[in-house]
């Protein structure tokens, strides 16, 4: 997930945003006009090309206005795409800590089709200080300061020279503002392979007067370029020193290419940095101590080889539901037939769209038959469930690194064991594992909220890229063809609440 900074200036990352990863990677794409990748394999694998264009789309803005006293506004964009008059949030960039000059690093992925008209409405917000260390996609968007908006569409943007737009941001009662916001769209390469460098630097020049300088690094492309290697376009890399005020003073520059990076990584040797206006040679030096080329796998690469999606499912038989024999009860089996608020998760299922919507049948029947067996009993504990969800996963770990697990906790309440459930929930957190938590009934669902987006919502848009960090991070990659393939798993966990109904439990 995407995430906010707190004020720490760990090599300026937090200054540039530098720690937010990409939108539209996922399943989020595909519902949003991004590519479906499972379409896209199809038409690559027959020779042809998806009915589309794929496009990255950067955003940066100007002037925006100051909402914080004492320091500036921490800016954050939202992307929506316009259907059917409704607004459909495609993704967030990372929070930018007190600039009015923001350049986002966090990119959207859009498909531009030709025949259709693409309407787009960005919005821009200040993140309160106090949320600053929560991911962006859990903000609620309702608790921040609003800057402006700002519509057009894709077709605009794509139709110009450059293929960048500048639109003046309008407040929330339609009156003109003097920021504005700028779009570019870059045709996105079908390229998977992947640079990794780390970069250090010699003899900076100090920019500080009582100590010494902050120094981060910024690597920008100065131009587009759809060639599968991007080896000759060319880059700017600018080194700055870090300010809490969010005025980075440039210590110096350099233009160069990936070619002349791996160049300098193969010779050892350093590259100057030029003066701002590239005129004047100075001392600092850049090197490289890693360049590493690597092929980046997708999530239909990892599935297709054999890797195993294992679906865990714990229901809530708590006494919250009402008795399953009256037809208030949330778990009611109804005579003609009509599913009821935990039957109907099913329609959750279906969105999970590798091989799990033949298993919604099997969960209802196997609930049903559960219902039969148990009495409701309380309070709602989550910890204990996803404690063995991660032992689960920790097991299998022990033995291959082939599966990845997701769990789905269905539920009418709130949690009671708030603090237990997030202290398993970190301990789970280095593990193949993802939560998902889908909220039936009329309960408060507050605490499980991504502001307007719902938790089950976020998940599924952003599962094959958890997954697929997961397996990047520790250098996984898909099974060779050989490898016998096996068919993905269905597990269910009942809920630890739910006691034997000749215990007489309530």
């Amino acid at each position: 997930m995407g995430g906010c900074f707190s004020g720490d200036v760990r090599g300026g990352k937090e200054a540039v945003g530098g720690g937010g990863s990409g939108m539209g990677r996922g399943p989020a794409a595909a519902g949003h006009g991004g590519a479906n990748e499972a379409v896209d394999h199809f038409f690559q694998g027959h020779g042809l090309r998806g009915l589309y264009t794929p496009l990255e789309l950067s955003f940066s803005a100007a002037k925006l206005r100051n909402m914080d006293a004492l320091s500036k506004s921490d800016p954050m964009l939202v992307i929506y795409a316009k259907k059917d008059g409704r607004l459909e949030e495609i993704g967030r960039t990372e929070v930018i800590l007190n600039s009015l000059e923001p350049l986002w690093i966090t990119k959207a992925m859009i498909n531009y089709q030709f025949e259709m008209v693409q309407p787009l409405v960005f919005k821009v917000y200040d993140i309160d200080t106090k949320y600053h260390n929560t991911p962006v996609k859990m903000l609620n968007l309702a608790q921040q300061d609003f800057l402006g908006e700002a519509c057009c569409n894709l077709s605009e943007i794509v139709t110009k020279f450059n293929h960048s737009l500048t639109l003046n941001l309008r407040s929330g009662s339609g009156h003109a503002l003097l920021s504005t916001m700028t779009v570019h769209a870059e045709e996105t390469s079908s390229s998977r392979m992947a640079v990794e460098m780390t970069f250090h630097c010699q003899n900076l020049e100090n920019k500080d007067t009582f100590s010494l300088s902050d120094p981060f690094l910024r690597v920008s492309r100065l131009s587009e370029n759809s060639a599968a290697i991007l080896y000759d376009n060319p880059l700017l890399v600018e080194c700055f020193d870090f300010d809490d005020s969010g005025n980075h003073e440039l210590i110096g520059s350099l233009q160069t290419t990936i070619s002349q990076l791996e160049n300098l990584y193969n010779s050892k040797t350093g590259a100057n940095f030029y003066s701002n206006k590239g005129q004047k040679k100075m001392k600092g030096q850049l090197f490289l101590n890693k360049f590493h080329e690597k092929v980046q796998h997708t999530f239909l690469d990892y599935i297709s080889s054999g890797f195993e999606l294992n679906f865990m499912v714990a229901v809530d038989f708590t006494a919250s539901n009402g008795d399953p024999r009256t037809p208030q009860s949330l778990h009611y089996i109804d005579p003609s037939g009509r599913p009821n608020s935990y039957q109907q998760v099913r329609s959750c299922l279906t969105c999970l769209r590798y091989s799990l919507r033949l298993k919604a049948f099997l969960l209802n029947h196997l609930m049903y038959q559960a219902i039969l067996g148990v009495a409701l009993a309380g309070p709602t504990l989550f910890g204990p469930v996803v404690t063995k969800a991660a032992e689960i996963a920790n097991h299998a770990v022990q033995y291959s690194n082939n599966k990845y697990f997701v769990l789905l906790i269905i539920t009418d309440g709130v949690i009671t064991d708030v603090q237990e459930t997030k202290d398993a929930i970190v301990r789970a957190s280095d593990l193949p594992l993802s939560i998902l938590i889908v909220g039936v009934g009329t309960a408060d669902f507050t605490q499980m909220r991504c502001g307007t987006v719902t938790v089950v919502q976020s998940l599924l848009e952003e599962l094959p890229g958890q997954s697929l960090e997961y397996m990047r991070t520790r250098d996984i990659k898909p099974l060779p063809p050989s490898t016998p393939r096996r068919p993905l798993i269905l597990l269910l966990l009942p809920s630890c609440e739910a006691a034997p109904r000749s215990t007489g439990s309530s």
